[in-house]
């Protein structure tokens, strides 16, 4: 590091001057400034509806093309520890709010500038940071002033917020298709009561084929695996009693690595004979229970069935469904009704689940299995997403998933403020109006505050190509003439009305962004040495 450097330079006969020197601590400051303000201009160029994509390859040679800051820091090499705070200030608002990821690491990039030009005036770090976060605390309070309060029922203004997160992506051209499917998959899940939705609840079943046009809410439970033919196994099932079981359908082994010699093969014959009853008894129980469609759980250590189960479970009419993975089992059990079985004993009548059909669907070329009509579902949803290539499939997924992040939002904070820059510009004015009530060093840092802000529409104006300067001058000019939701028009390239063209995002998003990134900022400008350890 940088101070590595300083204490070299000395003379020898100082050699004690590095441990009370006051520029050591300087350095280290300003080292990890350089360092976090430099993962903030990485992804500032894919802020807003008309930033850049970034193509990332990862160790394994996959391609990911994307512009979710997320996602872009998450594959990032970052080897300095202040810049791995500002991976995961974006992974901690990706938890929080699902989107508006790139805003809070460009604004806490921002603020890091302001910071350190009060720095260098000689101000004291621990007063900029306490600073900082009465700011942020303000900051917080002008926000909800100018939200408005949403309706769940409403989905019109729903509708508005996830086109909204979804017209800076990638596949923003299919976002009347996407919002839709988001609004819809989280209402579903919504009480009259709950204050969160668990994105857990909602699955998303990808497959390569047909286009994003294609993507589909379910209406029951879609599956990526496909039904076993391979013994001449029905693939479609109407009245379907489903069992989900998690032993295996195969020959009992040992779980270590052993030999059996068999020099004799009237006991060879025997050994097969005793398979095929062991496996004979085991289908003919799960037959016994009214089981006709089978979902078998992926198995490690020895084969979940073998050929000869197979044989015999397409001859009880059973159709079979392999390779559900251990995290899946959650979900179908709450989906479809049935409880997972570990043990044959176990497996009776009130363990199954009840669907009206079970059929295996070709849908734009992609097999896949739908689960429709179940008797006592539970609060799950699922959706079919569709691609041409794995390379926007996944863009896809990623950006629906941004969608149901905000409509969570407004599940867990029912309020809207305008985007294009409009609240920020409104929070930078009303901060500096405050600045100048206060007096000495704080308000100094207020209006520091203040100026970072603009960061948000000056990246914007820079993203769309238009001039920053003239363009953030005539928003603030709008907003001192009372105009609230004045914010950057970025498919004109002028200054509008924001609300009116239904650019809007969740309140929750911006507050947590603000809040986030001031306490990131506080925290590096408390660091004052760094230390290695053995």
């Amino acid at each position: 590091m940088a101070s590595a450097a300083v204490a070299r330079s000395l003379p020898a006969s100082g050699s004690n001057k590095a441990f009370n020197d006051k520029g050591k601590p300087m350095e280290v400051r300003l080292s990890n400034m350089v360092a976090a303000k430099a993962i903030g201009d990485v992804v500032r160029t894919s802020l807003g509806p008309k930033g850049m994509d970034k193509m990332i390859q990862t160790a394994q040679g996959e391609v990911i093309i994307t512009n979710d800051g997320a996602t872009i820091l998450k594959h990032m090499a970052v080897l300095h520890p202040a810049a791995k705070m500002l991976v995961d200030l974006s992974a901690a608002q990706d938890i929080e709010a699902g989107d508006g990821t790139t805003s809070v690491v460009v604004l806490a990039g921002s603020l890091l500038g302001a910071a350190e030009k009060m720095l260098n005036k000689g101000m004291h770090p621990t007063i900029i940071a306490e600073s900082f976060l009465k700011a942020s605390v303000k900051a917080v309070e002008y926000l909800t002033e100018i939200s408005t309060p949403v309706d769940l029922k409403d989905n019109a203004q729903l509708l508005r917020a996830a086109s909204t997160s979804l017209n800076s992506k990638i596949v923003s051209q299919y976002s009347t298709i996407l919002a839709p499917i988001a609004v819809t998959a989280v209402t579903r899940l919504v009480t009259p009561t709950s204050t969160n939705v668990d994105l857990k609840d909602i699955r998303i079943v990808k497959k390569v084929g047909g286009t994003i046009e294609d993507t589909i809410l379910v209406d029951g439970v879609v599956l990526n695996q496909t039904a076993i033919t391979s013994a001449s196994g029905p693939t479609r099932m109407e009245k379907a009693k489903i069992g989900l079981i998690q032993f295996q359908l195969s020959p009992p082994k040992p779980d270590m690595d052993n030999q059996v010699v068999v020099n004799d093969y009237r006991q060879m014959d025997k050994i097969l004979k005793e398979e095929r009853t062991y496996l004979l008894n085991l289908t003919k129980k799960i037959k016994k229970s009214g089981c006709n469609v089978l979902l078998i759980q992926k198995s490690i250590l020895r084969d979940a069935v073998t050929d000869i189960s197979l044989h015999f479970l397409s001859k009880l009419k059973i159709m079979v469904v392999k390779d559900v993975e251990r995290d899946e089992i959650e979900f179908l059990s709450k989906s479809l009704g049935c409880k997972p079985v570990a043990d044959i004993e176990a497996f009776t009548e009130d363990k199954l689940g009840y669907a009206d059909l079970v059929d295996e669907d070709h849908a734009a070329g992609a097999r896949i299995i739908k689960i429709t009509g179940v008797k006592n579902p539970g609060r799950t949803v699922s959706v079919l997403c569709m691609g041409a290539n794995s390379l926007v499939l996944e863009e896809s997924e990623r950006s629906l998933h941004d969608a149901l992040c905000v409509v969570r939002c407004l599940v867990k904070k029912r309020a809207l403020i305008a985007g294009g820059g409009a609240p920020e510009i409104h929070v930078s004015r009303m901060l500096s109006q405050y600045a100048q009530t206060l007096s000495g060093m704080e308000a100094y840092c207020f209006q520091a505050y203040a100026d970072a802000l603009e960061v948000i529409p000056t990246t914007l104006a820079e993203n769309a190509g238009l001039n920053p300067i003239a363009i953030v001058t005539e928003l603030r000019n709008r907003h001192a003439m009372g105009e609230k939701n004045a914010g950057i028009n970025v498919r004109k390239g002028l200054i509008s009305n924001i609300l009116e063209e239904d650019v809007v995002q969740p309140l929750l998003v911006s507050t947590s962004a603000i809040e986030l990134s001031t306490e990131t900022v506080a925290l590096l400008l408390k660091v004052d040495d760094y230390h290695l350890t053995r």
